[in-house]
């Protein structure tokens, strides 16, 4: 990488590119790592990009996977700035691009970690372009490389025509935006090195759907070696959807388009538009990869850790109420969260309100309601995959788990979903972590020590934080961030142990 004032460039694979810098960082958006995805490579594995003469400017993002904005009234999508993925870069079928973010000061040789985040939205919505994910300030705060990756979303990555008839061309339309994210990977492996990355120190994570594609990409064949670290927040994907379940998702989709067996393939002459529009009447989240028995032969965390990544350190959490995005009845009162959990829970539910309440005799009904739910779904998945990780017996996994209540809003949401993501990027001016507070800023500083530790070495301690031991099933040593961060052994386990007898679904997304 070439400083030249104010900008920068570098070498990839396929061409020079040309990006930004600003106060020792320099910024690469756009950086296309796949062809387009429109017509004859609709559903089809990620092609190499088409290669360009003379510099390529990347100085803004590009085209997101096709998608409808979240309501920008709703407070938590607001909260979390969701509605901003298609504002920013627009949307198309040209969306396999890299933003990277790297310090431009680095001596002659050296190699910077490599964090590689995963955005959230379930397998539907979302890019690596939300204002959230934004690399600079932990380039800079942590002196390492940072990459957000955009790819194939919904039924342009996740249609499953091979189980309802379709040509063998279309063997992995299913898993397709899985692959995205491998090619990228592969991307990354060849060309980060330009960028002052080291390619042998890859680290990659996510948040809630970006938890759900990293664990998925632990047990993907194609993706063993390409990382060497792993990090799940809010996110812990256990088993996939069923292939029952994808195929009918697929012929529902079909029929929508007046389409069957004998003419799946004029699918990709179709405009894009009217994929969208299909997609959003059927709903964006009902399409998901399946372990298709090829790419994907196995599901991620079930029966056991995968052994694709035996080797590969994880870190596993969740915050205190994640389930919070999903509920907006913030008038809740005592009575009102009795009846919802004799709905949810039946005759445990007694048991559950009496423990719950016990033990936070203070917190109001909406985020009482929250938290329990969070540790039926989120918090149970977590401590799944960490006991399988470590019944594994190969490298160490450690747990967090975020109990800071953001002051946004109010503090309605409490220590909500995504909290601890603006933290995870040193996002001090973020106003989920109370944009540029005291106390959100000591927050940013311990998470993102923590995050750039692991990225080195594959250990989250450093001194910024207490000792930090590693998850094992006695002890179950857990890093609380909070204001007053500490570690506690097998926190909250009189709720633990409520719900650990429960059997998981058969298809776990959650």
């Amino acid at each position: 990488m070439q400083s030249r004032g104010s900008f920068v460039l570098a070498e990839t694979s396929t061409g020079s590119v040309q990006g930004l810098r600003t106060n020792g960082v320099a910024m690469f958006k756009g950086v296309p790592y796949g062809a387009s995805t429109s017509g004859a490579n609709r559903f089809m594995p990620p092609q190499k990009p088409v290669p360009w003469t003379g510099i390529r400017e990347c100085f803004g993002y590009g085209p997101v996977s096709p998608q409808v904005p979240e309501d920008p009234a709703n407070d938590y999508a607001a909260l979390i700035q969701f509605d901003l993925n298609v504002a920013l870069g627009g949307m198309g079928e040209d969306c396999l691009h890299l933003n990277i973010w790297a310090p431009c000061d680095a001596g002659e040789g050296e190699k910077r970690p490599v964090l590689v985040s995963l955005h959230g939205g379930g397998f539907a919505i979302g890019s690596g372009n939300a204002p959230i994910y934004d690399g600079a300030q932990l380039a800079r705060f942590g002196n390492v490389v940072v990459v957000t990756v955009t790819h194939r979303l919904a039924s342009f990555g996740f249609l499953d025509l091979a189980d309802v008839g379709a040509p063998p061309e279309f063997a992995f339309a299913g898993v397709a935006g899985v692959m995205d994210l491998v090619a990228a990977l592969e991307w990354i492996r060849d060309n980060i090195a330009d960028f002052g990355g080291d390619p042998d120190r890859v680290m990659v994570f996510g948040q809630s759907g970006g938890g759900w594609r990293t664990s998925i990409l632990l047990g993907t064949p194609a993706a063993k070696g390409l990382f060497h670290r792993a990090a799940v927040q809010s996110g812990s994907l256990l088993r996939m959807s069923s292939r029952e379940t994808a195929a009918r998702v697929a012929r529902s989709f079909l029929a929508e388009l007046g389409l069957n067996t004998r003419n799946i393939p004029t699918i990709q002459q179709i405009p894009w538009h009217h994929l969208l529009q299909v997609q959003t009447k059927l709903g964006a989240h009902a399409f998901a990869p399946v372990a298709d028995g090829a790419y994907l032969p196995h599901e991620p965390f079930d029966p056991a850790a995968p052994d694709e990544s035996r080797d590969v350190p994880l870190l596993i959490s969740t915050t205190r109420d994640d389930a919070s995005l999903f509920f907006q009845n913030f008038d809740l009162d005592e009575t009102g969260l009795k009846e919802i959990l004799d709905a949810r829970f039946g005759e445990m539910s007694a048991e559950i309100y009496r423990r719950y309440r016990a033990q936070w005799p203070r917190k109001n009904p909406f985020l009482l309601q929250a938290h329990i739910v969070t540790d039926s779904g989120f918090r149970r998945f977590a401590l799944a995959q960490a006991q399988r990780k470590v019944q594994q017996g190969g490298a160490p996994v450690y747990l967090y788990l975020w109990t800071w209540a953001s002051p946004a809003y109010g503090g309605k949401f409490g220590a909500a979903h995504a909290t601890d993501v603006a933290a995870s990027f040193y996002n001090l001016r973020d106003g989920i972590v109370g944009a540029g507070s005291p106390r959100g800023a000591a927050l940013c500083r311990r998470l993102a020590s923590a995050w750039c530790s692991f990225a080195r070495s594959g250990n989250p301690n450093n001194d910024a934080l207490p000792a930090w031991p590693a998850f094992d099933t006695a002890k179950r040593s857990t890093m609380i961030f909070d204001d007053d961060t500490r570690v506690e052994n097998d926190p909250d386990a009189c709720m633990r142990q409520i719900w650990t007898p429960l059997p998981f679904p058969e298809s776990v997304i959650g």
